[in-house]
């Protein structure tokens, strides 16, 4: 049962699939009670260090993921793919290092170790080849030789990895033991599987054979992450005899990306354990608080793995929290065009766009990347339904009607850790400026919340204003009277006040008052029973109001019925209630709130 939680940490398994996992045959007629008794168990040897909570029908291990081998070793590889050649092989040799055997070799159960294991093992394959591409490329062949002989000598089957091999020898000056090699892998995949050898590794025996220099992968600096560009048959009904064109190789539509990019390891571990799971459809749903950098991370993750899905990127803003947001069928038409439909042939009514558009991806292997998106309706259309491609989309929701209808892993993107709050102004205002004042560069993110938003405007008015000292500028946000109108970037229409907004306009009437009446509440956290208090109205409509809240990142629930705010959001919030709501509504909402502290207030003997 650890095996099975850990693999997937942070996720929810229901009880379900884990009785499939664990017994390979029929489970017994208590295998819900085995697999409750097991979990009881794993909570008692994690207190302290983890948490195997409830939800719904199955549970979830709540931990840091780069805590667990697998997801630091699947970081590791994946910020390997676009770094230089030295640093790419000192985070593989690091990623690599991690293993001991086969993956889950002592875990009982051959269903787990297949089901679980065998992606493991595929995933620690692909990073032997591109370490094995990346040491070629420095000429290190001495180095690599090594490496491949001795894995090679447990698994002599790998074709790819013994044109590595190959390659190395040869350029090594050693063509003979290359050939050599050669003829031994055909020998053995004859003997145990019957086949011939592969197209690439026949052509890598080719150009040993002619003497050609073979110190890279043909065509790539390393290997390539996936199939290349599928031509299947595609349906033509939808859009009469003409047959529209196979999606050019162009389509990449990803933004750029920033180059000062920092912090969110644990987001990115969780958004890597996706691709583990291709070639199946998925969706994963990145949702946080206006400001708190999810396009940013999204762009960043797309263009890291953008090798990973070489049919192409759709990118779409649907501008979800503004007003008129994108339509769907707006949206997919856009996706149809690039796509290359003819104009003449995209339909009319939104189905059909939809079912156009996820029979031209059938087969392929695309990235879909839908920033802002409002509700799950706005979403839906979009998504791919073919095996293989993935969907990312943005929200300041979180998009319940998606990960419950749609199976899609929900990412929560919280304000930056205080050392990647201080690594992005380091990166933007530069070292020596944060090294002249670090205790103002501490105090400078906590006034900003760590939200990304707030560094980068804090840090461009600095930019700005070289003559200012980091104490001065701490000490203009020490008024929280001026805080969220000196968070604002007047040339480029940027503000955390005017993001606030945007999250605070898509609530419900009964939401917005009771935000605006959390204004009234002292302190950054706050109870159930004191929100009742303010509002006036009864309980349940409260809880319903406060999840709400919580669904927008506007309130946080940090233990049942207990909820937490920002400084920035109390900010705003106190902002509004003295704008919006009247003196004598402020009065009555103070006085409830007074009666309710006097009612339960311990009393003294």
């Amino acid at each position: 049962m650890a095996a099975i939680l850990i693999s997937e940490v942070n996720q929810v398994i229901t009880v379900r699939r884990m009785i499939d996992l664990a017994w390979d045959a029929d489970p017994p007629a208590r295998a819900r009670g085995v697999v409750h008794n097991h979990v009881h168990r794993l909570r008692q040897l994690l207190v302290g260090q983890a948490e195997i909570a409830t939800r719904g029908q199955g549970y979830v291990l709540l931990a840091d993921p780069c805590a667990v081998d697998v997801n630091r070793f699947r970081y590791l590889v994946s910020g390997a793919h676009e770094d230089e050649p030295r640093t790419a092989v000192a985070k593989l040799r690091q990623a690599l290092g991690l293993w001991r055997g086969e993956a889950l070799a002592d875990v009982p159960g051959e269903r787990v170790r297949r089901t679980l294991g065998v992606g493991l093992t595929q995933a620690r394959v692909a990073a032997l080849q591109e370490l094995g591409s990346r040491l070629l490329m420095l000429g290190r062949y001495g180095e690599l030789i090594t490496e491949l002989t001795a894995w090679l000598a447990e698994h002599p089957l790998h074709e790819e990895l013994t044109a590595l091999l190959m390659r190395a020898l040869q350029a090594s000056g050693r063509q003979a033991e290359a050939l050599e090699h050669y003829h031994r892998t055909r020998l053995h995949l004859g003997d145990q599987l019957g086949i011939d050898p592969g197209p690439a590794l026949s052509a890598t025996y080719l150009e040993v054979l002619g003497g050609k220099s073979a110190a890279a992968p043909p065509g790539s600096d390393r290997p390539q992450a996936g199939p290349g560009p599928r031509t299947g048959p595609v349906p033509t009904a939808l859009y009469g005899s003409d047959r529209p064109p196979v999606p050019p190789p162009s389509v990449a539509q990803l933004p750029p990306r920033i180059a000062d990019f920092c912090g969110r390891a644990r987001e990115i571990v969780a958004m890597d354990q996706k691709l583990d799971r291709l070639p199946r459809p998925d969706c994963v749903v990145l949702a946080g608080g206006g400001g708190a950098g999810k396009t940013t991370l999204a762009v960043h993750w797309a263009h890291r793995h953008k090798a990973e899905f070489p049919d192409g990127q759709l990118f779409a803003d649907l501008r979800g929290f503004e007003r008129p947001p994108m339509r769907p069928d707006t949206v997919l038409g856009m996706f149809l065009r690039a796509l290359g439909v003819p104009e003449a042939k995209i339909p009319e009514p939104l189905t059909e766009r939809s079912a156009l558009y996820r029979s031209l991806l059938a087969g392929r292997r695309m990235l879909v990347l839908l920033d802002n998106a409002g509700t799950a309706e706005q979403a839906r259309p979009l998504l791919p339904a073919t095996p293989g491609c993935l969907a990312v989309v943005t929200s300041r929701r979180r998009l319940s009607g998606l990960v419950v209808r749609d199976g899609a892993a929900l990412v929560t993107v919280g304000p930056f850790t205080a050392d990647d709050a201080l690594e992005l102004l380091g990166n933007v205002l530069g070292r020596p400026r944060l090294a002249a004042d670090p205790a103002a560069a501490r105090e400078l993110v906590e006034r900003c919340d760590r939200l990304p938003l707030a560094l980068r405007i804090a840090a461009a008015r600095l930019m700005a204003h070289p003559d200012w000292s980091l104490g001065c500028w701490t000490g203009k946000l020490a008024d929280e009277r001026r805080r969220l109108q000196e968070l604002s970037a007047h040339d480029a229409d940027l503000a955390v006040e005017a993001s606030l907004y945007l999250s605070y306009r898509a609530l419900s009437s009964g939401a917005a008052r009771l935000f605006r009446l959390l204004g009234l509440h002292p302190g950054p956290d706050v109870d159930v029973h004191a929100a009742v208090a303010l509002t006036g109205r009864e309980l349940e409509r409260t809880r319903r109001h406060l999840a709400e809240l919580c669904d927008a990142h506007l309130v946080e629930e940090q233990a049942q019925g207990h909820y937490v705010r920002t400084e920035l959001v109390r900010i705003y919030a106190e902002q509004l209630v003295l704008s919006e709501e009247t003196p004598a509504d402020r009065d009555l909402a103070r006085q409830r709130l007074r009666d309710h502290v006097a009612r339960y207030r311990p009393r003294r003997c």
